[in-house]
């Protein structure tokens, strides 16, 4: 069973997902160094309760389930400060973790199978729809590719990438973020979101 590092966050990341960072923790900077220096990935795990940055009186506690994050850009605008784009690829069940003494979070985790591409159900196919309106509503808008929420290639016709991307646009709680992520499911996870749409009305 591998041994990763662990970066707690309270936000949720999803295979394919697009991530900003900035770094300046001791702890995340020399992981992050080592991962850009050997071509490694790190996993993202939401909080269950804690602080992103590291407190002496705080206690943080980890989700079970996350997703491997690779580093695709960073700049180092300054000393100490690194600024990084990540994108999601794998999700991971944490068995076990610890801390080190400079606070940075080991896993022993199993890899999870990814997603299995099925195409959106007919039944779904106004939640495909309305996402498609979205993208094209952003490239309208001309935005930079690093200012851009979702990250080509647009799998308009693939349940589980639909419906990740949904989940990260919606305003969820982290934790029900989490629980779709979790669901290995992905037309249950896009029927669970087509549930959302409805209640907030961005779909009839």
């Amino acid at each position: 069973m591998p041994s990763i590092p662990l970066f707690p966050l309270n936000t949720v990341l999803f295979p394919d997902g697009h991530l900003p960072l900035q770094v300046f923790e001791v702890r995340y900077l020399d992981l992050v160094k080592k991962c850009i220096a050997r071509s490694e990935e790190f996993g993202v795990v939401a909080l269950a309760s804690g602080s992103e940055v590291q407190r002496p009186e705080q206690h943080e506690e980890l989700t079970e389930i996350g997703t491997m994050a690779r580093i695709v850009d960073w700049t180092s605008p300054l000393s100490g400060l690194l600024q990084l784009t990540c994108v999601g690829t794998q999700r991971f069940r944490i068995h076990s973790a610890s801390q080190l003494k400079h606070g940075l979070w080991m896993g022993e985790v199993e890899m999870l199978e990814p997603d299995r591409e099925i195409p959106v159900p007919s039944e779904q196919k106004d939640v495909a729809d309305a996402l498609g309106a979205v993208i094209r509503s952003l490239q309208k808008r001309q935005l930079p590719s690093t200012q851009m929420p979702l990250l080509p290639p647009y799998k308009l016709d693939d349940s589980g990438w639909v419906a990740n991307r949904w989940c990260e646009l919606l305003r969820m709680p982290p934790s029900r973020k989490q629980l779709l992520m979790a669901q290995p499911n992905p037309v249950l996870r896009l029927e669970l979101v087509q549930d959302v749409l409805c209640e907030s009305g961005l779909l009839e």
